[in-house]
């Protein structure tokens, strides 16, 4: 039988004003397996950006995690998941 995957995942992330918003989703949206990617800019401060972000496709939540990392975004929570 095969493994459940993760197909819709919704999260709050953190992130600094750089990159700009197109470039940080399009930069997600390059991990294998994604296939939507929806940024909404919830908050903003001096240094930083509070994101909704919400992602379709075959999500492994480790590989996101890691690669949000290498622009400096860090995962506050997972706010939704779908899992087929």
């Amino acid at each position: 039988m095969e493994q459940p995957k993760i197909i819709h995942i919704v999260l709050d992330v953190l992130k600094p004003h750089q990159p700009p918003l197109p470039d940080f989703a399009a930069f997600v949206g390059e991990l294998a397996g994604i296939g939507r990617v929806d940024v909404t800019v919830v908050e903003m401060d001096e240094k930083t950006e509070s994101l909704r972000i919400i992602i379709d496709g075959n999500v492994d939540y480790e590989s996101l995690r890691s690669h949000m990392a290498k622009q400096g975004a860090v995962i506050h929570s997972v706010d939704q998941v779908v899992v087929e």
